[in-house]
């Protein structure tokens, strides 16, 4: 569980709620139509935008943003570097017997096996960086897309209401509900983009930062592996993936 994404967006909804309850009746901030129009307009522009697979993996990858984020840049430099001592001591032939739950890394272990060239496995392991960042871009862009749409058809409702109610303007005493009822829209396509679709994205965006860095991290120490460098080269080339402050700490120990 990623407690980040959990505390943001509870934080965030117990204080827009709590906002409404002590402004008064919170009856007011209900309204069907307005929900309608926003909801199904914003679900309808985004499916006439992107294929209806997007769609669905968008859907499917918000679970994502409250899960815990499994991709560690330390731990992975430690892993290529175990590899680099396996290969120093058993050769690349050894690397066919890896096992990862990473079909990436799995895959740099078979091109290591099967002594690949360095620009075979620079090219085959940066595609798979190149697919991923694709992949990943389609499902972030269904999100900022839907942010997008959802103020507009907020404005959109709130223009239906405006005509509604100038149109029942020789009755002042209805005005007043009919303005509130009209801002409400985009009142709601406000809150959807700003509290739910842009945090999705970016929180998605984040986790493909993470994946890239750790791929990376494999094709960088898999070249360094078939060149024959030392394992404290391959930690010296990965290190710079890290932060400062974090370098010093998983430093290995003993060769």
């Amino acid at each position: 569980m990623d407690f980040a994404s959990l505390i943001g967006i509870v934080s965030g909804i117990a204080l827009i709620v709590s906002a409404i309850f002590l402004g008064g009746s919170p009856d007011v901030f209900l309204n069907i139509p307005g929900i309608m129009i926003v909801a199904g307009g914003t679900l309808a522009a985004t499916l006439l935008t992107v294929p209806f697979k997007d769609v669905l993996n968008g859907f499917k990858a918000a679970y994502f943003v409250f899960s815990r984020d499994k991709t560690n840049a330390s731990d992975m430099i430690d892993t290529m570097i175990e590899l680099s001592k396996i290969s120093h001591r058993h050769g690349l032939l050894k690397m066919t017997h890896i096992k990862t739950d990473s079909k990436v890394l799995k895959r740099a272990c078979n091109l290591l096996a099967e002594a690949a060239s360095e620009q075979v496995i620079r090219n085959t392991l940066q595609n798979e960086i190149d697919s991923l960042i694709a992949r990943h871009f389609a499902v972030q862009d269904v999100f900022k897309k839907m942010a997008g749409y959802a103020p507009a058809f907020g404005m959109l409702g709130t223009l239906i209401g405006l005509i509604q109610m100038l149109s029942e303007l020789d009755n002042p005493e209805t005005i007043g509900p009919a303005m509130a009822v009209a801002l409400l829209t985009t009142f709601y396509g406000s809150l959807l983009a700003t509290m739910v679709f842009l945090p999705i994205a970016g929180k998605l965006r984040a986790r493909t930062l993470s994946e890239v860095t750790n791929l990376e991290i494999i094709r960088e120490g898999s070249i360094s592996i078939l060149t024959n460098d030392q394992w404290a080269h391959v930690y010296e080339q990965l290190s710079a993936s890290l932060p400062e402050n974090k370098r010093a700490s998983i430093f290995p120990s003993g060769g």
